[in-house]
């Protein structure tokens, strides 16, 4: 039998709760303590600025921690000290964050009174077999999503896009016309001016919708965490049964700025400088959304940066593997003033036919069977080499994509219905002649 004594001394916490700082180099700090896990905050006590700094343990070694600032490190030196603090990977939630504009640390940014009734949370994955596919149509009042590239309730797609193709516009238009609980948007490393732009139109005709914002001059710690923050809001309301729409703008910047915490904590670069922690993040986020079973759904909606049209990055790569489809938009497309600039042939919804009627599902092969021998001989077309009635699939798409183009443009403030799309569709389907 174990002696008394012996029994408190094994409860008594013999780790030191504070430490002091070794180095710094820029937003990087070495300090031989406190012990601590990764993620969790720890407050630096700034002796020339007599102001309290806050950090992020981002490793552990035998003989001290690194750590990664979420504010500016200017005034921090050697022998200041770290102090743990309470805040670990848990994330404040609650009902009220509904309507509210807040930091990636849930604090208001919006100039309303302090956020009451939040609580400390976590976010964990449900267990695999209480995730459920979507089973409901999800309408968007796009008409070249509803009507090829149909999305469910609890999906999660990509929007892939170069800069200059119209992405924001596309985001913007999902995130008005998309019926939903709540939405929760999530900026990180956006221009401060693009965060009050989106919270201006947003803030005085959405009570349901709540912005996480980290902007491009704040560190990476608060720019990844910022995305961790809205993921949490989502996960609280989809417990409670409700639908949520979460929209992550860019994963692209997130994937930057933990790439930036992985190197200032020692780990190996790999393939365009992306370390390990990144690869293992992605998925993470990823699987934190859709339907559970016996509570609501969250469907995502992740923005990807894309230098060229050329799928060549592998943060590209990974979300497409990732997600249950892509929309990609074509500079091509946006350059002749085509809107959304969705290049559907390269798009794909893995749950389009699941959810679609019958009949719609005909239309959307016809039309994209169409568009897609179109694009396949697109050089002999344009230069003139191609002649009438050499290829009668040819004709049939010549004579198809003209009303099918003019069926996928459509104005930013247009919400066209889901009757009316497939009506369309139907009937740009069958003015091209595929139809007796």
């Amino acid at each position: 039998m174990k002696h008394p004594f012996l029994s408190l001394l094994d409860q008594t916490q013999t780790s030191p709760a504070f430490g002091q700082i070794i180095a710094v180099n820029g937003p990087a700090i070495e300090a031989d303590g406190p012990i601590g896990t990764i993620g969790e905050i720890c407050a630096i006590e700034c002796a020339q600025s007599k102001q309290t700094a806050y950090a992020q343990i981002v490793s552990t070694r035998g003989q001290g921690i690194s750590l990664m600032a979420l504010t500016d490190t200017v005034n921090l030196r050697p022998g200041d000290r770290a102090t743990a603090t309470s805040l670990g990977r848990s994330l404040p939630v609650g009902s009220g964050f509904a309507g509210r504009a807040v930091d990636a640390l849930g604090q208001p940014i919006d100039g309303g009174l302090p956020i009451a009734d939040t609580e400390l949370a976590s976010t964990t994955a449900a267990a695999v077999l209480r995730r459920r596919s979507p089973d409901r149509m999800l309408e968007t009042g796009i008409k070249a999503i509803d009507g090829l590239l149909t999305l469910g309730e609890g999906q999660r797609i990509g929007i892939f896009a170069a800069s200059g193709v119209g992405k924001t516009s596309l985001m913007d238009q999902i995130v008005r016309q998309i019926s939903a609980d709540r939405v929760v948007v999530c900026l990180v490393g956006e221009r401060g001016r693009e965060v009050s732009s989106l919270w201006g139109a947003a803030a005085t005709t959405d009570a349901k919708l709540t912005l996480v914002a980290s902007t491009s001059d704040e560190s990476a710690v608060m720019r990844a965490r910022a995305v961790e923050q809205a993921l949490a809001l989502a996960c609280f309301w989809r417990a409670r049964g409700e639908h949520v729409l979460l929209v992550v703008d860019s994963v692209t910047r997130y994937a930057m700025a933990l790439r930036e915490i992985g190197l200032a904590a020692g780990a190996p670069p790999t393939i365009r400088a992306y370390t390990p922690n990144v690869f293992a993040a992605l998925p993470t986020l990823v699987e934190r959304c859709g339907a559970v079973e016996g509570e609501g759904a969250i469907t995502a909606v992740m923005t990807v940066l894309s230098e060229t049209d050329e799928v060549d990055d592998p943060i590209v790569e990974i979300m497409k593997s990732l997600l249950d489809g892509h929309i990609v938009l074509s500079r091509r497309l946006a350059e002749k003033r085509h809107f959304p600039a969705i290049d559907v042939v390269r798009s794909v919804s893995r749950q389009a036919e699941r959810l679609m009627e019958s009949a719609q599902t005909l239309d959307a092969r016809e039309a994209l069977e169409m568009l897609s021998t179109y694009e396949e001989n697109r050089v002999m077309i344009e230069s003139g080499l191609y002649r009438t009635g050499a290829s009668p699939k040819i004709d049939r798409c010549l004579l198809a994509r003209e009303p099918i183009m003019r069926f996928l443009a459509q104005s930013t403030f247009e919400r066209c219905t889901l009757a009316a799309t497939r009506q369309q569709l139907a009937a740009a389907v069958g003015k091209g002649g595929m139809r007796g």
